[in-house]
């Protein structure tokens, strides 16, 4: 599925399947080369996972996961897409206005009636 994409991403790969959805990802590692493996998966609170995929840099995402912990948030890597998939978990579609990057993503989000959200923003401010 991602293969011709390859080019773009030629540092690693995945792909997640669910009888709704699918995402496909290739990835350039620049943050976090072992930790921001992708599409990466999340849940808050009991719900089923939102699933992630994400191309860019979130340049604010150290602040932004000190706030996450304040809020009860625990990370597993150093990356900056685990912290966009949880600030989407925490604030949903609202995260965007707290983001300060350049990128594009995708959100599976099944406890929102299955539908995906998606965002593409250069240094919003």
């Amino acid at each position: 599925m991602t293969d011709t994409l390859v080019p773009r991403g030629p540092d690693a790969g995945g792909v997640w399947l669910s009888p709704q959805a699918t995402l496909g990802h290739r990835r350039l590692a620049v943050i976090d080369l072992a930790g921001g493996v992708q599409p990466m998966r999340a849940a808050r609170h009991g719900q089923q996972p939102c699933v992630l995929t994400f191309s860019g840099e979130i340049y604010n995402f150290r602040e932004l996961r000190a706030e996450l912990r304040q809020l009860g948030h625990d990370f597993r890597t150093s990356s900056d897409t685990e912290v966009l998939l949880h600030c989407y978990l925490e604030w949903g579609e609202k995260c965007v206005p707290k983001l300060n990057g350049m990128f594009a993503f995708g959100i599976w989000d099944p406890n929102r009636t299955g539908r995906a959200f998606c965002s593409y923003v250069i240094g919003w401010a």
